[in-house]
């Protein structure tokens, strides 16, 4: 009997814990499994969903419309063509943005390009609306309009985040090397090209948001090549709010795929930097 009365206890236990450790949602520090994290995501979705479905009027599409809308974009070639577009005029000027910071944050440790690095970084209060026409005069095409204004956009942010990376080294670093009799130039390579080239994943990780954000508005500006922003504009045009909110799913999935992917390929390249976020 007393083996038969056993048996259920041990059953009922790990439910007992998982509802109890359910609690700790609404409890400050909680910790949570992943079970509960999973029910919690689960819960605000739905709640998301029910509360969405139940104000949405004539003027804004219910969640079923926009779902609808979302399966038919995925499916069409317009999709695919305009998201290509955008796409690699994105990485495009990622990749010009990267490597100015670059070349701009390891000289600011050279007293002459210091100043030319704070003021990239100042520049990040600039408005493109009031630039739009010199960047016209500038370049020859809307294509490379387009580019140019989405670097001069990131590169003051990117910037930013590796000035500050730099000044947040720690000064036991530097007299290591000088310990080591490493000369200047060495140390430069040592401890900021060598020892923070994974904060460089990093960075794009973070400010890839920003490209992103700014690629739907520098496709209004030369339509004639396509890409989300066009398209975008399009649906907007023509009041098609279900679209519009279709696309904009598109693109907040794609931007999520990428902050995922950048995040992986510092871990993969770099697998110090997951152990030091594990002891973190």
């Amino acid at each position: 009997m007393e083996a038969i009365i056993d048996k259920p206890l041990e059953k009922t236990a790990p439910v007992a814990f998982s509802f109890s450790g359910f609690r700790q949602i609404f409890t400050p520090f909680g910790k949570l499994s992943r079970q509960n994290v999973a029910i919690m995501i689960v819960l605000q979705v739905l709640i998301t969903l029910l509360v969405w479905h139940t104000t949405s009027n004539g003027l804004i599409p219910k969640p079923g419309n926009v779902a609808s809308a979302f399966g038919k974009l995925l499916t069409t070639k317009l999709l695919l063509d305009n998201m290509l577009v955008s796409l690699v005029l994105t990485l495009k000027a990622m990749l010009y943005s990267i490597l100015i910071t670059l070349f701009f944050a390891y000289a600011s440790v050279i007293p002459f390009f210091k100043s030319i690095a704070q003021f990239i970084v100042k520049c990040r209060y600039l408005t493109l609306t009031g630039l739009i026409f010199i960047f016209t005069l500038l370049t020859k095409d809307g294509s490379a309009l387009k580019l140019s204004l989405l670097v001069f956009g990131i590169v003051p942010f990117f910037t930013t985040s590796f000035l500050a990376v730099i000044l947040n080294i720690d000064k036991q670093e530097y007299e290591l090397c000088k310990t080591l009799g490493y000369n200047n130039w060495q140390t430069l390579y040592e401890v900021i090209i060598v020892g923070k080239a994974d904060q460089v994943f990093e960075i794009l990780r973070q400010n890839f948001a920003i490209s992103w954000l700014m690629i739907t508005m520098v496709e209004g500006l030369s339509m004639s090549e396509g890409g989300i922003g066009s398209l975008l504009i399009k649906y907007n045009k023509y009041n098609d709010l279900t679209n519009v909110i279709a696309l904009q799913l598109v693109i907040f999935l794609i931007g999520l795929c990428f902050d995922f992917l950048l995040g992986s390929m510092r871990h993969w390249l770099f697998p110090h930097s997951k152990l030091k976020q594990a002891t973190s």
